[in-house]
């Protein structure tokens, strides 16, 4: 290793809050699983997510940016979070990375903090948190300091916060959570915030608050927007009293609609700067619960200042905007972003999005950004021209832990499975000197937790999940096309370019066009043609492949959600319980899998024949508990399985003893095992990658490696004679044994093969905290050739903050640097390079 590793690709989902998100000029900061995701909407290399904070131990639900002051050259982050903790961060000098260090972190709250609100001019904020208490808190050089505790009365869940200075010494804070009210408290100089007004008019919850603060050339009010469950926003006007008459300042168009027959008035500040509290505007549009409503910012233009205009994200899977019309003065829906689901409640499959938790302006006031339930991120960048909205790339990512990696054999596309219950395919797009990754298709929605994957061609995989069943999807032909183009490979479907197998060519000329997935159903159902008497409950897009995919962009939300689903090919049948892993030969046509097991019967290793989709029977026994993890080598002589029975099994490939039957497939028998191969689980396992062969009258031998919960990754070298026939053929080796300070949860070898004259190459392992280790491994036949002298621990700031479930290089040496794709419970996905 000649350079330290390199992020080239983050992947996360977003976490479904309304306060979880905050975008200001260069960085839009959202919650992330327990991390922070940073993005900048407005690159023009698309790169997506480059960084993401680990600090926090469980979900981060709120996170605010403050920009720099006259008083602080540095912006700040400010995080909540389910831990009980508030984490203030700071920007570190251009070109350091992370460009966010953690200050500071207060626990003073004893429960999930919820909502944080910030009053930079002050260098103030508030939080409120599931404890039923609202905190003030003052940020100073040397730390951060409690100023007041807010017992709410009577006692509910605080989940929105708004701050307002009035004047130079009178700031309002505005509470509301699990209840229909809105409390007001207000606070003159340096004394405590005391309740001056609770407004009333809301039927259910309220998940947002947002002031719009005054401004000299549009008038001296304020008004207050409250979105509730009720399905209705209500704006509320602050307003001197001295003004209390009038109808608005200078023309403004902040004029106050007709009075409402129950128009209270109620007052905070203090003499002389009292305002009167009163109510607005009732917005009636959304459908279903409102989640965030934002103001659009008043300082991005002069013309944008006199239009005051309100954005709004709802469960109904839309995006609204409201301003004032002039000529009655009343507010209105002008605009309305989002989809419209024929399927209402049902899967994103179908495409329903499940709606948009949060909605965000961007700083400029020309761009939006929300985030919808699968995480992912849509935007959405105004043309003045014609006066529309069109939707931008965004970024996007699992939301629960990622429990499984594959690499499509021609290395073109990583596969990643996770808890969220999809499987979700993420390519490169190259344009000139230009390279990002992105999430290009979302091939299966499933019902159950996803555990594992294995792609078995460059269009084909099979994935096991919960549902104790496997399923074999084919790549559909636009998605194909559309992978090629991005990385500028000729299409499998023109002929530019010969099939790796005859099996690619064979499947390749009859993949379908597109897929669906029936709205009470696990079976996503292909389809080549329009048919009038298809299933109605069946939501078809058009088959053309052109009408909803773009050939030479990468995919937008909407069609991840919707038009890239994978039809389903084979379901594979036999174990009694949870899959818990899959191996796909590259050699054979077969691949391996296990499921959860308590005994003996059902610790079973299963191999299917991919030619038939039938079971080679009889089944692999040998392992007593669950088997963890199954790989076979790269000839496809041997596969190797771990399990939580401590022990590893080498299990030997027989070739089928007649050659008439083209899709026959040989067996497997047991050539060697070690019953104590570590001290506690194995969790994972890999084969080096060259080919075994040392000589053709020599014996062959292959090199593995095993990773267990004892802290320890073991190298075996496996010798294995020509002529052998039997176990005694077999002998393993210990090489060396690896150390860590935590348990090694994964493991992986470079896709560099050995020769004479070849680099030593790489091996990684990461553990259940998240570290990545890096070992340069010599070839020799003495133990002294393995240095544990050459293991270099990855920056902790690339790693993940929780455990790694997967490892795999990415196949393919000679296409550029060494790649490492990482999976882990923390939700993300990262690529490095090595």
């Amino acid at each position: 290793m000649t350079s330290a590793p390199q992020l080239e690709f983050l992947a996360a989902g977003g976490n479904r809050h309304p306060s979880a998100a905050d975008w200001v000029p260069g960085l839009l900061a959202f919650g992330a699983g327990n991390g922070i995701g940073l993005w900048d909407p407005d690159d023009i290399c698309t790169t997506g997510i480059h960084t993401l904070l680990n600090g926090h131990t469980d979900v981060v639900n709120a996170v605010k940016i403050v920009e720099a002051s006259s008083e602080s050259s540095q912006r700040s982050l400010i995080s909540g979070s389910s831990d009980n903790t508030i984490r203030i961060w700071h920007e570190q000098p251009r070109g350091q990375y992370p460009p966010f260090r953690e200050w500071a972190c207060v626990s003073e709250h004893s429960g999930a903090v919820n909502a944080i609100a910030t009053l930079p001019a002050k260098a103030i904020f508030a939080s409120g948190a599931a404890d039923g208490m609202v905190k003030v808190w003052q940020i100073r050089s040397e730390g951060v300091a409690l100023v007041q505790s807010i017992s709410l009365k009577p006692r509910f869940l605080p989940l929105a916060l708004a701050l307002v200075e009035l004047s130079d010494h009178n700031i309002v804070l505005a509470i509301a959570g699990t209840t229909a009210w809105i409390q007001l408290y207000g606070r003159h100089r340096d004394e405590d915030f005391q309740l001056q007004a609770t407004l009333t008019g809301h039927d259910g919850w309220i998940r947002s608050l947002n002031f719009l603060p005054p401004y000299a050339e549009r008038s001296n009010d304020l008004l207050l927007a409250s979105a509730s469950q009720d399905k209705y926003v209500r704006l509320w006007r602050l307003r001197r009293d001295d003004t209390v008459t009038t109808n608005g300042t200078n023309g403004s168009v902040l004029k106050p609609a007709k009075p409402s027959l129950s128009n209270k008035t109620q007052h905070v500040g203090c003499d002389p700067n009292k305002y009167a509290v009163t109510f607005e505007a009732l917005l009636v549009g959304h459908e279903d619960w409102i989640y965030s409503a934002r103001w659009l910012p008043q300082d991005v233009s002069s013309a944008s200042a006199t239009t005051p205009t309100l954005l709004t994200a709802s469960a109904d899977n839309s995006i609204a905007m409201w301003s004032v019309e002039e000529a009655s003065g009343l507010w209105v829906c002008n605009t309305r972003l989002g989809e419209i689901s024929s399927q209402k409640g049902s899967t994103t499959a179908t495409g329903s999005t499940g709606g948009f938790w949060i909605g965000l302006w961007g700083p400029n006031g020309t761009s939006i950004a929300s985030l919808g339930r699968t995480g992912s991120w849509r935007r959405w960048s105004h043309d003045q021209e014609s006066d529309t909205w069109n939707q931008s790339l965004g970024v996007s990512g699992h939301t629960q832990d990622v429990a499984g990696l594959s690499w499509a054999p021609d290395s073109l596309c990583l596969l990643t499975t996770s808890h969220d219950q999809t499987t979700r395919l993420f390519a490169q797009w190259i344009r000139g000197d230009r390279l990002s990754w992105h999430e290009i298709a979302r091939p299966q929605i499933h019902g159950y937790d996803l555990n594992c994957i294995a792609a078995t061609s460059s269009h084909q995989f099979v994935s096991g999940a919960d549902e104790k069943l496997l399923r074999v999807f084919d790549t559909p032909k636009p998605v194909d096309r559309l992978i090629r183009n991005l990385e500028n490979q000729p299409s499998l479907m023109n002929g530019h370019e010969a099939p790796q197998t005859d099996g690619d060519m064979e499947h390749s000329s009859a993949l379908p066009e597109t897929a669906a997935m029936p709205v009470l159903g696990l079976s996503n159902k292909a389809i080549t043609a329009p048919d009038a008497d298809a299933d109605s409950t069946v939501d078809i897009p058009d088959v053309s492949g052109q009408a909803f995919l773009p050939t030479s962009t990468p995919t937008h939300e909407s069609h991840l959600a919707r038009h890239t689903l994978y039809p389903e090919r084979e379901k594979l049948y036999g174990h009694g319980h949870e899959i818990s892993c899959l191996a796909a030969s590259s050699t054979y046509p077969l691949i391996a899998t296990a499921c959860r097991a308590s005994s003996i019967d059902h610790a079973v290793i299963r191999i299917y024949n991919t030619n038939t989709w039938r079971e080679v029977k009889p089944p692999l026994e040998a392992h007593s508990l669950t088997v963890t993890d199954i790989s076979f080598s790269t000839d496809g002589k041997w596969l190797l399985s771990v399990g939580r029975d401590r022990q590893w099994v080498l299990w030997q490939y027989d070739p089928p003893s007649s050659d008439v039957d083209t899709k026959a497939v040989g067996t497997f028998t047991k050539a060697a095992a070690d019953l104590k191969g570590h001290a506690r689980m194995i969790l994972s396992c890999a084969w080096e990658p060259s080919r075994g062969d040392t000589g053709s009258e020599k014996a062959k031998q292959y090199v593995f490696a095993t990773a267990s919960r004892d802290k320890s990754v073991k190298i075996w070298r496996l010798e294995s004679s020509p002529s052998a026939t039997d176990d005694s053929g077999a002998a393993v080796t210990l090489l060396h044994t690896l150390k860590a300070t935590s348990a090694m949860t994964a493991v992986a070898f470079s896709a560099a093969t050995w020769s004479d004259n070849h680099m030593p190459i790489t091996l990684a392992f990461g553990t259940e905290t998240g570290e990545i280790g890096l070992c340069t491994l010599a070839k020799g036949s003495e133990a002294t050739d393995w240095p544990s002298a050459a293991i270099k621990m990855v920056e902790k700031s690339l790693c993940p903050s929780k455990i790694i479930n997967a490892l795999r290089f990415r196949p393919g040496f000679n296409r550029g640097p060494e790649m490492l794709a990482i999976g882990s419970e923390d939700s993300s996905v990262r690529l490095l390079t090595i």
